[in-house]
């Protein structure tokens, strides 16, 4: 998998750099600023693009507006974008009306190595990495306009955590230590709760729920 990195802090270019590629990744191009990770993506035509979003020259979020450009002009490339903090507003942003082939982790989430490759992975394959705090950011977010996210019980809440971070049944299940057909349960109780139809389809199930926290 092709990757183009977007950072302006020399190391954690670099860390990123040797990371991906000492597990599989091949990283064809780096960028310290928002106008030339635009054209190294336009150049190279990567699977995922991981970028900061705070960068030169403002170091406001240059890095997301590269993302939405990449997005627009380059369908089939996946972004993943890293912050030190969550911003609800930016992860709307970001998700859109195609909240396939995004991703938006926490910078720290980082030093979780598996995890963050198996994101990486997710996102260039057209699925959707969120970190648990950007996740929880959209649930408080859409509980304020309506009440169907907070009627929802914990352990359904966890679920659709879950659920909206892209995961399947089999790794809810692992993950809470429940069993699969608990999880369909769950599943279907937050479909019906939050008025969506169910799918058999992980990555679409996960693209709904997403699209309905976003929304708010």
């Amino acid at each position: 998998m092709r990757i183009v990195i977007g950072e302006d802090e020399t190391l954690l270019r670099e860390g990123l750099t040797l990371l991906l590629e000492r597990v599989g990744f091949t990283v064809v191009a780096v960028a310290a600023d928002g106008p030339s990770l635009v054209q190294a993506s336009i150049a190279h035509r990567p699977d995922v693009v991981i970028t900061d979003i705070r960068m030169p020259p403002m170091h406001t979020d240059e890095g997301l507006r590269a993302a939405l450009t990449i997005r627009a002009a380059g369908p089939g490339t996946g972004v993943l974008v890293l912050s030190q903090h969550v911003q609800r507003r930016y992860a709307v942003e970001l998700l859109g009306d195609r909240p396939n082939g995004v991703g938006y982790l926490l910078k720290q989430r980082v030093g979780d190595v598996g995890t963050f490759c198996s994101d990486v992975r997710r996102v260039g394959t057209g699925g959707t990495a969120l970190d648990p705090e950007v996740i929880a950011a959209l649930m408080s977010y859409a509980g304020r306009g309506r009440d169907a996210v907070d009627r929802l019980t914990v352990r359904q809440k966890e679920v659709l955590r879950l659920i909206a971070a892209g995961r399947s049944n089999a790794a809810i299940a692992r993950k809470l230590l429940i069993s699969e057909k608990a999880v369909v349960t769950h599943a279907s109780h937050i479909y019906d709760q939050l008025g969506l139809s169910p799918s058999d389809d992980d990555h679409r199930r996960g693209l709904a729920v997403v699209r309905y926290l976003s929304r708010g």
